[in-house]
This record gives structure tokens, sequence and C-alpha cells, in this order.
């Protein structure tokens, strides 16, 4: 259930980003030069992630409060009726400066969305798993992201190659948009059959019978800073890698260098494909070594592979293209297949949703915001693609640094300690960071 949950919603946030680097800069902001209108597109690409944060924080709340099921629900609800609505929204040959505005309202809802979804699908998923399986459980809330992915550049995909320009332009790019109705139905499915999990109960009853009323989202912030500071830092290499692999490249092969749209989404698809065994891979092999040592190898493998990355995409050969993006994708699983377990397992259940969620959130919202405008911005000011290579370099290495610096969960038996505090109804303890 949180698998598929999770294809479809992100399969809702990746055809936005997918249209910001084919349609949007046209469309939403008609400007001379396709540059600005490039930017701007992705501007509005990087507001969703400065909502995440935003989404984990509120729904974190309510999932560590109210429950897990009720806080994922309402987050799919959010995010198919937000997505619907993109895909009816006037141009702004139609409604002028209004259209953008909207624009830029709606995806801030997908962004609040999306922050809430991802902690109720990888809790469910992990809470509910075997000791000693949480990686490989934690990995099925993740295949929605290459399920998402594969569903979003197949659909453009067929799309592009069964229309023209001038209707693909007119009304081609809404029907993506407009399947995004099926999250509703899919959030409605998860509200009758979805059951609760047993650590969020005990959590809940024992936050009632222990009389706190401190928010969940204050609570971890002063018990486990170390921990989300960390994490988000670990995150980074993740956003960065992922967006500038199946977003910036987009915009890079088809404006840069000319390629046709078809080969390149071909390229991502293949990529995306091969995710879904890689992720519940690397998933089951964190079980067995470690969180630590599989994440920080996909990590240092980003800011390795960046540089050969862009000198593959400069063939313009297909085969290369893909190898390309295919290598990035695969290291991005490397890290995101033990994710899900690795965070889960560094927060305590009372406030395990909004730790995990505000952590990953804030990581990526750091390290894939801005990765897009970042990358444009720099290719065309140097006219090179080696500061863009460089980019992801130095947020690879920040990310190795903070995984180094967090301890290993995988054998964990107890949940881990919060830091000392000065708080009068806080017992002092040393966090297990």
């Amino acid at each position: 259930m949180s698998s598929a949950g999770s294809a479809i919603e992100w399969f809702d946030f990746f055809i936005y980003g997918t249209a910001a680097a084919l349609v949007f800069n046209t469309l939403f902001f008609p400007a001379s030069d396709p540059l600005v209108g490039t930017l701007l597109a992705f501007m509005t690409f990087a507001i969703g992630f400065v909502a995440r944060p935003l989404g984990g924080i509120v729904f974190g709340h309510f999932g560590d409060r109210v429950g897990r099921k009720p806080a994922l629900v309402t987050a799919l609800f959010l995010m198919g009726g937000s997505t619907t609505l993109i895909g009816l929204l006037p141009t702004y040959d139609v409604i002028g400066p209004a259209a953008p505005v909207l624009l830029v309202v709606l995806r801030l809802l997908q962004g609040i969305a999306v922050g809430g979804q991802w902690g109720g699908a990888v809790l469910i998923a992990t809470e509910n798993a075997p000791r000693g399986r949480r990686g490989l459980y934690g990995s099925f809330a993740q295949l929605g992201v290459p399920a998402g992915l594969m569903l979003s550049s197949l659909v453009f995909l067929v799309i592009t190659s069964t229309l023209d320009e001038q209707q693909f332009t007119s009304w081609g790019w809404r029907v993506p948009f407009l399947c995004s109705i099926a999250l509703v139905l899919v959030a409605l499915f998860a509200q009758f059959k979805l059951e609760e999990t047993a650590d969020s109960q005990e959590a809940r009853e024992d936050r009632e019978e222990s009389g706190t009323s401190r928010s969940p989202i204050v609570e971890v912030l002063r018990k486990h800073p170390k921990n989300v500071l960390l994490a988000a830092g670990a995150v980074v290499v993740v956003g960065a890698g992922f967006y500038l692999f199946v977003t910036y490249m987009l915009a890079y092969g088809t404006t840069v260098l000319g390629m046709p749209k078809s080969t390149l989404l071909n390229a991502v698809l293949v990529g995306a494909a091969l995710q879904v065994p890689a992720l519940m891979a690397f998933g089951a092999l964190s079980d067995r070594v470690g969180r630590r040592k599989v994440y920080l190898a996909g990590a240092a493998g980003m800011g390795l592979w960046a540089y050969p990355a862009f000198l593959l995409m400069n063939t313009e050969q297909w085969p290369l293209v893909t190898l390309a993006l295919v290598v990035g994708q695969l290291l991005f699983a490397t890290m995101y297949g033990p994710q899900a377990a690795f965070f889960s397992e560094l927060f305590s259940a009372r406030v395990r949703y909004s730790g995990a969620s505000l952590g990953y959130q804030l990581g990526i919202m750091l390290g894939g915001a801005f990765t897009p405008i970042i990358a444009t911005w720099l290719e065309a000011k140097y006219d090179s693609f080696v500061p863009v290579a460089g980019f992801l370099v130095a947020a690879a290495a920040i990310s190795c640094v903070c995984v180094l610096v967090l301890s290993e969960t995988y054998r964990q038996e107890s949940e881990p300690q919060p830091q000392a505090t000065v708080d009068a109804d806080d017992e002092p303890s040393l966090t297990a960071s």
C-alpha cells in the first residue's frame, strides 16, 4: 500500500519537473530569452522543495500525535487535488500574470503534500518490518520514486511521440496532471484498508500517560538536534544528484546540446526501471553490512561520477547518454534504498515521524530545490559543464562527512536515546549518535 501511494504521489511531483524542463518556460513564463523562461520555470520547481520541510513539520506533528495512517491519507488527498488542478490551469496567454501566481500556489501545496507523505509511507513500512529486515521493507516505500519517475517519463514519452509540437504545447502537457485524480482513489482505499502501526499506537499511549503536551517537532529539536542536522546533511547529495540527472539533464540535453526529447526521456526511463531492483538490493544489503557503508558508497560514487557523466552526455550518442543517466540513478538508489530504515532508526517512536521527515525534507530542500537553477546558471555563465560537475562533487563531500559522523543503527535493539537537556521534565541522557 505504501509503495502504491508513494508511486502515484511521486508521479505527481515528477511530472511537474519534466513539464518545467520541457514546456512551462513558454506557457507560464513567456520571455524573449529562453534562458530566462527556463530559470523562472525551475524557480517554481524549487518552490515545491522549499515547502517540503513545512509539510514534514505539519504532517509530522499529526503523524506522531494522531497516527501514521491519517497523516499519510491526508497528504495523498492534498497531492492528488493540487496536481489535478495544475492540469486545469489556464496559461499566461489566457489570464496573464495570474497564471504563474496560481502555478506557484499549487506547487507549494504539492511540496507540503510530498513533505508529509514520505514520513508516513516509510514508517508504515519500517515499523511493520521484522527485526533485521527494516532495510528491505523500508525500500518498498522508496520504490515510489523510480515507479513515479517511470510513469511520468513514460507518459511524457508517449505524448511527445504521438502529438506534434503544437498539440503538445496546446493541451498534451495537461494529460499527465489530469491522470493524478487516481491518487485520490488510492487515498480512499488507504483510508479503509490501511492499519495503524504498533509503534505509533504505543507512542501515542505513552504520550497520553505521561501527559506530555509539548509538540513533537519541538521535542525532536530539543532531544535529537544532532541527528536532524546530520540526516539533512546526508541527504544533500541525494537531492542534488537525483534532480541533476533526471531534471536538469533534460534541459541540458534539449537546450544546450539540441538533442530530441524522446532520446533523453528514454534514457531516464531505463534508469528508473533499473532503480526498482537496485533499491531493494541495497536496502537488503544494508540489513547485512550496515546502513552507513552502503549509503557512503553511493554518496562517494555520486561525486566521482559527476565529471564522466557530462563527458558521456556531450557525445550525444544514445547508448552513452543512457549510460550517464543510468549510472547516476543507480548511485542514487545506493543511498535511497537504505535511507528509510536508516532515518527511522535515528529517532524514538514518539517523535519519529517529525524527526525523520524534518531531516529528510531539509536535506532534499538544500540539495534538490535549487540544483536545476544553479546548474543552468553555472553552465550559462561559464559555458561549460565543469562548474556543474563541481557543484555535485561539493554536495557529495558534505553528505559523506555527515554519514561518517552518524552512528550505525542497523543492529540496535532499543530506541535511540535523546541528548541531554536542561528541562526539568526530561531526564538527561546521552545521544545514540
